[in-house]
């Protein structure tokens, strides 16, 4: 029984008083010493909204003599009745006791909890390694669905967090870790031509980019802060948009993502549009030298937000995207789509299904970063491949598949086959120096290819990019026209992979889904530094419920070689069941007993006085 837009919303206020009617105060032993503070800001809705910290006291004392701490920053949502697939919950309905109709009372952890930041020490050395050490959680709002933030995050830095189902995006000020307060919230109403916010790119005076993956709230024409209008098909459907907003969170533009000719026909609408587009914009990442911004199409979110189709239905194969965006962002109050290209498929495609074509589901893409390089790279989850185009500048990017997901498999667990189709890659992100490029995996759960598949494991991989990226306008590596693809073959300057390691290599599907670079050094004079020689990744065990891609919750540490090799990092450890990675399903938390949760995604953070 799919629930109401109101309800997805999270403003209704039968969802508000379920939050508050659950203990909001009850400690367990382990988080006694717990202190709280709350910072407000007024909504334009004329509410208030909050961020309270509960800061556990004895894991923010412990520390390092003479040395400042580092913080991981997880963007968490609490688990509940919302993350039910509608196909589920229609079932559980059937069940032997169970009341029809009656989702609260058949789903775990039914009732709505706050969603929340969860601030964990990972300062090498610390004796709260691996420790929570605040929840600062957010109201008044539940069921956020709490999803990306920005790709990094730099001293001055607001945290832009994004409320996949709510609409709401957050920003947070954490100039004063561990202590979050919270600087302002964008609303629905604030952003009526775009729905369902996924990333954000902080640019360097401070504004930010967000990508709203999802259409206007409202069906029917739409007029652009640029002045120019598209017609959309309303909430959480298409086209998408790019929002500009201040360092407070303010919106300061909306730019539409469709172009005034709109898509090909393959560009399927759920109901269809008259002028038909791709344009559900998720990854993005901008070069400000080159006044130029990608973003790639990944699928018209009420698939995944308001479950119209089951998995596996033809339409919502359709409705995954093969698209990438090129933006000119010179006038950064309005940018403009440049170019729109459409991913290639190998020879042979056409005999698999839509949904696992290489070019299925453009989820990510990351730009170079050194001047003298105008490239970029993304990623498909569906199709399990990675594309490069050469240059971002021109008017017609030339992307091509330069590597297949498949060939990490087998490094992840031996037993595993070489296909990349259906794997669920996800983060994809070029190290600072654009000598490497590093990507996570769900891995393929059992069934996806057919019933006799046993699916892959997930993990982290890492590719030498640096031939590739060196070679110019004109690399010569290029899968798309070679039949030897999933063996990594297909040019002299293809990437190479140079590390891998799975994650919960036992379970099939149950890998990580995004991931997050520390570039922080910690220098002789007692500050952390900006390096491009990154030591380690966090990377996210959790993608959306609902899609039925749910995760195991949980967050691991993962160290960098110089030479790209990894390893998961034994030493960072949940604090208490003692295995390795950080569990989010647990009994209680600093905020009180709320039972699992769920960690999309996580930056690297450190005080403002203990930066550089």
């Amino acid at each position: 029984m799919p629930l109401s837009r109101r309800r997805l919303l999270g403003l209704s206020g039968s969802a508000t008083q379920l939050a508050s009617a659950r203990p909001l105060t009850t400690r367990s032993e382990a988080y006694a010493d717990v202190r709280t503070t709350s910072s407000e800001v007024q909504g334009s809705d004329g509410k208030t909204y909050w961020v309270t910290n509960h800061i556990v006291q004895r894991y923010a004392q412990q520390g390092v003599a003479g040395k400042p701490k580092e913080y991981l920053v997880v963007w968490a949502g609490d688990e509940n009745v919302a993350d039910t697939v509608a196909s589920d919950a229609q079932d559980a309905e059937n069940e032997p006791g169970s009341p029809p109709h009656d989702p609260v009372n058949t789903v775990r952890n039914a009732l709505p909890g706050p969603d929340f930041l969860a601030v964990i020490d990972v300062t090498k050395g610390s004796p709260a390694y691996g420790k929570v050490v605040n929840t600062a959680t957010v109201g008044p709002l539940v069921e956020n669905e709490p999803h990306h933030m920005q790709y990094s995050w730099r001293k001055g830095d607001t945290v832009f967090a994004g409320g996949l189902f709510s609409a709401a995006t957050y920003a947070f000020d954490v100039t004063d870790l561990p202590t979050v307060k919270l600087k302002g919230v964008s609303l629905p109403i604030d952003t009526p031509g775009g729905s369902v916010p996924d990333a954000f790119w902080v640019l360097k005076d401070r504004t930010a980019y967000g990508t709203y993956m999802g259409g206007p709230l409202l069906p029917g024409p739409y007029r652009y802060s640029d002045g120019s209008v598209r017609i959309g098909n309303g909430f959480a459907g298409a086209p998408g948009e790019v929002v500009y907003f201040d360092q407070n969170g303010k919106v300061l533009s909306e730019s539409p993502a469709a172009t005034p000719e709109g898509g090909h026909a393959e560009c399927q609408n759920l109901p269809m549009l008259d002028n038909p587009t791709c344009a559900n914009p998720h990854g993005i990442q901008a070069r400000e030298d080159l006044n130029t911004m990608v973003t790639s199409d990944f699928v018209e979110p009420r698939t995944l937000v308001l479950d119209p189709v089951g998995p596996g239905d033809e339409l919502q194969s359709n409705l995954f995207r093969s698209t990438v965006r090129t933006w000119d962002i010179s006038d950064r109050n309005h940018p403009k789509v440049k170019s729109v290209s459409y991913l290639p498929d190998r020879p042979g495609s056409e005999s698999k299904e839509p949904v696992h074509r290489e070019s299925s589901a453009a989820m990510e893409c990351t730009v170079t970063n050194l001047p003298g390089h105008k490239g970029a790279f993304a990623q498909t989850m569906k199709g399990g491949a990675i594309f490069y185009a050469p240059d971002i500048t021109v008017a017609d990017p030339q992307w091509r598949q330069v590597f297949d997901d498949g060939t990490a498999n087998k490094h992840f667990n031996p037993s595993s086959d070489s296909r990349g189709a259906g794997t669920h890659g996800g983060w994809v992100q070029t190290s600072p120096d654009d000598r490497f490029l590093y990507h996570t995996m769900i891995g393929r759960p059992k069934g996806t290819l057919g019933p006799d598949d046993p699916g892959t494991a997930g993990g982290v991989y890492v590719l030498d990019i640096s031939k590739l990226v060196n070679a110019g306008e004109h690399p010569k590596c290029n899968l798309s026209v070679q039949p030897e693809a999933e063996g990594g073959h297909g040019g002299p300057d293809c990437p190479t992979l140079v590390g891998a390691v799975g994650i919960n290599t036992n379970e099939p599907g149950k890998g990580p889904h995004f991931g997050t670079v520390d570039h922080f050094r910690l220098g002789a004079d007692g500050k952390y530094h900006d390096t491009d020689q990154p030591g380690r990744l966090g990377v996210f065990n959790y993608f959306v419920a609902r899609s039925g891609l749910d995760g195991s919750h949980q967050v691991f540490m993962i160290n960098l070689g110089e030479d790209g090799n990894v390893a998961v990092d034994e030493d960072f450890r949940d604090e208490f069941t003692n295995r390795v990675g950080v569990e989010f399903n647990r009994k209680v938390w600093p905020h009180g007993p709320f039972g699992n949760a769920k960690p999309h995604y996580g930056l690297f953070v450190v005080a403002d006085k203990d930066v550089e």
